[in-house]
């Protein structure tokens, strides 16, 4: 488990350095503002696909 840690650090540290940013910068940006996006996102696809389903079994009773 700590060498994933590590990995990922470096992971986040090598691409900080990408963007011109700090590591603390981009994790703010990736777990704090890309990360919830994604699953509002997620969650709004899913909500969607379920009201689908639902409506197509409704039509093949």
């Amino acid at each position: 488990m700590n060498q994933v840690f590590k990995w990922c650090v470096e992971f986040l540290e090598f691409y900080a350095q990408y963007f011109n940013m700090t590591y603390e910068e981009l994790n703010v940006w990736i777990f704090c503002i890309i990360e919830p996006i994604v699953f509002f996102i997620m969650l709004f696809v899913l909500i969607k696909q379920y009201v689908k389903i639902r409506s197509l079994r409704k039509r093949l009773k």
